[in-house]
């Protein structure tokens, strides 16, 4: 995963004033790992747990347009042939007019990992850049690292971490449909959701699978039985763009739920 400072959060970053940095706290935030269990198929469900000072927030890993996309990086590990984190559902923050998602105070992430016995016991070990905001935002760097046990009984924590996850296309019973058309500067991309309410203020997020595509923040109003958003898709380097739908990952969130939805048809 890559950093991308977008244009307004960078200037958010840029903004704070030198003086306002002592008001930032000594135990601004911290990362424990949690070390887990092995599964039954054997993998290891392991987590990382961040702990902000109160009042501060972190991002998740689509953070919008006033966030700091978060680096998770285990390159560190021995043992492991790949870990995928599992984000729990984030919340969804307003600050001068921009929006930011991501989760306050506290949130245990957990990560799943192939574990690969030949390269010997196993090792997480790596590091996370995340911003971590109030009024003023800082990037910060956390090392960890922990060995994890090759059995041990389910960890709480994580257990419930894995529980507050978003609903899938099926269960929230979604459809999606993508409409694609040219744009001065890329594409012009409607996306039609058909699927209940989950709450008042539904927030969209469109992420395009592609790194060298930007999505940028979708408008979204409700049809009736159907959410609609509308969002730009933009290549990176500024070249043309090619759009494949089933990369889309579309999120939507209202109320603490969210419903995450993998790729759309045309339509």
């Amino acid at each position: 995963m890559k950093a991308l400072l977008t244009l307004s959060a960078l200037a958010f970053l840029l903004s704070v004033p030198p003086a306002r940095a002592e008001g930032i706290p000594d135990d601004l935030a911290r990362i424990e790992v949690l070390p887990g269990w092995r599964t039954a198929d054997g993998r290891h469900m392991a987590a990382l747990r961040l702990v902000l000072a109160p009042g501060w927030k972190t991002y998740w890993r689509a953070p919008g347009s006033a966030g700091l996309a978060p680096i998770l990086d285990f390159e560190a590990s021995t043992g492991i042939d790949g870990a995928e984190a599992r984000w729990p559902v984030p919340e969804v923050f307003h600050f001068n007019g921009m929006r930011s998602i991501g989760y306050h105070d506290a949130v245990t992430i957990p990560v799943e990992l192939s574990i690969d016995p030949a390269k010997g016991p196993a090792h997480l070990a790596g590091a996370v850049e995340i911003g971590v905001c109030d009024q003023i935002c800082v990037p910060v760097r956390l090392s960890f690292a922990a060995d994890l046990p090759a059995a041990g009984g389910r960890d709480p924590a994580i257990a419930a971490a894995l529980v507050d996850r978003p609903f899938t296309a099926e269960e929230a019973g979604a459809q999606a449909t993508c409409a694609v058309t040219p744009d001065p500067d890329g594409l012009g991309l409607t996306v039609r959701l058909s699927m209940p309410p989950l709450g008042p203020e539904e927030a969209v997020v469109i992420e395009s699978g592609d790194p060298g595509l930007w999505v940028s923040e979708p408008r979204a109003e409700r049809q009736g039985g159907t959410l609609v958003a509308t969002a730009q898709a933009l290549a990176r380097d500024g070249g043309p763009v090619a759009l494949d739908r089933s990369d889309l990952r579309i999120t939507v969130l209202a109320q603490g739920q969210a419903v995450d939805i993998q790729g759309c048809t045309a339509g």
